[in-house]
């Protein structure tokens, strides 16, 4: 157990070292809801390459983390409509992330269907967003 537990710890530690870049990247706002003057996470985005890298992982507010973690817990279609925009970011991750929560709301919202429908996607970011 205590292996396990040791390679968890290295796994954050190592993540942890990609903050300063991310929160560049982000400009200290969620990359997915674009909140600011929240606190943010560090999120791996699955399936999590085996050493971490900057473009498998995104930061993220907590309510974002909650809605990427949960898909069990239905989404307010009303305060996801940023969506519509964070779906052309540069960065992959933020994009596959953004893909899937549209997908989960495309089931019962049309803006979210429509957006997906109008969506230029790399076969690669699909692909990703599959996998998870």
């Amino acid at each position: 157990m205590a292996k396990g537990y040791d390679s968890n710890q290295e796994r954050l530690r190592a993540l942890s070292l990609l903050g300063k870049d991310l929160a560049r990247r982000a400009k200290s706002k969620c990359e997915i809801c674009q909140a600011s003057g929240v606190s943010l996470r560090i999120h791996e985005v699955a399936p999590a390459p085996k050493e971490p890298d900057p473009d498998h992982v995104i930061m993220v507010c907590a309510a974002c983390e909650e809605a990427l973690d949960d898909t069990a817990t239905p989404l307010e279609p009303n305060r996801w409509r940023v969506l519509t925009e964070t779906l052309w970011s540069d960065a992959p991750a933020v994009r596959v992330s953004v893909v899937r929560l549209l997908q989960r709301l495309a089931k019962n919202t049309d803006w979210a269907r429509e957006t997906l429908d109008e969506a230029y996607l790399e076969e690669g970011i699909l692909e990703w967003a599959a996998k998870g």
